[in-house]
């Protein structure tokens, strides 16, 4: 009953000897079945939340299900029971004087030393009670996802899913509830970019001069201008051979920039980033400094844990003050073992030939490797990724590694300049794009597909623990250019 998020399937899955075929047309797919496609989704819609929420239902009435039989055997415990019972006997029993007057002595006055320590434990423990209370509000961030309303969220969610070829069976919360962050993440860029886009599309058929300010949009979003020439470029040529409605010109757009975020994947010849079951799999986290490796790493740890991997973390980076601890932190949360070096300034290879050692030993299938931020331009620490990467592939040469470049979303091109700096010097194979949901740059995404040429593996739209997904290009799309 374990959702494997790197692969996208659960409980709610379909037999996978006869897969869904995903929809070509996307949404469009609706349209063409149905004289009323609004009406269509919204029922299709509806439908998958009555099943999510008799499933919510049914895992309550299950969860209550097993604390009725465990009250019951409490009789079971006869001694505790007969106590009760004798006690309660003896109160109601009419003669238990003499045996209140020999109470009585135990009732007695207190001494003033007596009194001060009981009001010093009254106040110790009322000064506890507000740090338990202090604390218990951490705990909803590991809580699992809830349904919540029938709302426009929940509509959206449910038609990028049918988009994609999925039956009503097929929604799975877990889905739902991250199409919904997702959305919400992308606020701030949707925001500036969608306002601008449907301002230009207006309601009269594409002209060049709209193209032309469509372009601008783009570049304001840090698109780029190679994902922007080419988008373009197809829509003017469609331009030339027929006339374009705006919704037609805002489908067409959606599916240019579908194909300019697919491509690197395409090449790579891995649509999804999952580590391989009984196999030993090293992922090394690295970029410069303040872009969220070492919290995309403590993310991605809780995602493997939940989809049912061994995990470990290698705490390589061992020079930012309280870096280690921080990863503890993170392996604590996630209740994943952590190899660190207590020494300050220890070597990071020799934590890395630890990690390996100690995943070879227990049969762990994920190591997780925390490097040291460093600029693109500084050789010797360059380097030292290299010499790492050659410790993984002399301890563990059948491993599977993967390096992957943690990119601040905020930074704009300045990202993209180091995505193609660090694929020149640490052998990228991936990018993981952080804090997309504080930064109206969220358009970087096609530029690194575009320019760098990397496929982009993860990304992060908040700050909570579930807030971290692989990705997907079409769901990915869909949020940004949302109504």
């Amino acid at each position: 009953m374990v959702y494997d998020w790197f692969n996208r399937t659960g409980p709610a899955a379909a037999d996978p000897a006869t897969p869904p075929e995903p929809s070509e047309q996307g949404s469009d797919q609706l349209a063409e079945s149905s004289p009323d496609p609004n009406a269509e989704a919204l029922e299709w819609a509806r439908q998958a939340y009555a099943r999510l929420k008799a499933q919510q239902e049914e895992q309550k009435r299950l969860q209550l299900e097993p604390e009725s039989p465990t009250e019951a055997p409490a009789p079971d415990s006869v001694h505790p029971a007969e106590l009760t019972t004798q006690q309660s006997e003896q109160t109601l029993q009419p003669a238990p004087q003499n045996e209140a007057q020999s109470a009585s002595p135990v009732a007695a006055p207190l001494s003033l030393l007596e009194q001060a320590a009981a009001q010093r434990a009254e106040r110790q423990q009322a000064i506890k009670a507000p740090e338990v209370a202090a604390e218990a509000p951490a705990a909803p961030e590991q809580a699992e996802p809830s349904l919540g309303a029938f709302d426009t969220t929940f509509t959206w969610s449910a038609e990028v899913l049918a988009a994609q070829g999925k039956r009503v069976d097929q929604v799975s919360l877990e889905e739902i509830d991250w199409l919904g962050r997702l959305r919400q993440g992308l606020e701030k860029t949707r925001q500036g970019f969608v306002t601008q886009l449907l301002d230009n599309l207006g309601d009269d058929p594409l002209t060049p001069e709209v193209v032309d300010e469509l372009e601008t949009t783009l570049l304001r979003a840090d698109v780029g201008v190679e994902a922007t020439d080419r988008a373009l470029g197809a829509l003017r040529q469609r331009l030339n051979q027929e006339v374009v409605d705006p919704a037609e010109g805002l489908r067409f757009l959606k599916e240019q920039l579908r194909a300019i975020l697919d491509q690197p994947i395409e090449t790579s010849g891995q649509p999804l980033l999952a580590p391989r079951r009984d196999q030993l799999n090293v992922w090394l986290m690295v970029g410069v400094n303040g872009v969220g490796k070492t919290t995309t790493l403590g993310k991605l740890a809780n995602l493997a844990v939940r989809s049912g991997y061994s995990c470990l973390i290698a705490a390589a980076d061992t020079f930012r003050a309280a870096a280690v601890q921080q990863v503890q932190v993170w392996g604590e949360r996630s209740n994943v073992p952590v190899i660190a070096n207590p020494s300050a300034n220890a070597d990071p290879a020799a934590v890395v030939y630890d990690a390996i050692g100690a995943a070879q030993a227990k049969g762990t299938e994920l190591v997780l490797v925390d490097t040291a931020g460093r600029l693109q331009t500084k050789h010797n620490l360059m380097e030292e990724l290299s010499k790492v990467r050659r410790i993984v592939d002399k301890l563990a040469p059948e491993a599977v590694v993967e390096s992957l470049l943690v990119l601040d979303a905020s930074q704009g091109q300045n990202g993209l300049r180091q995505a193609m700096a660090f694929a020149k010097a640490a052998g990228l194979t991936g990018v993981v794009l952080t804090k997309l949901d504080g930064s109206a740059r969220g358009g970087v995404a096609l530029a690194v597909a575009s320019e760098a040429g990397l496929p982009i593996r993860f990304i992060g739209a908040g700050e909570g623990i579930r807030d971290l997904r692989p990705f997907n290009s079409f769901e990915f799309v869909e949020a940004l250019l949302a109504r």
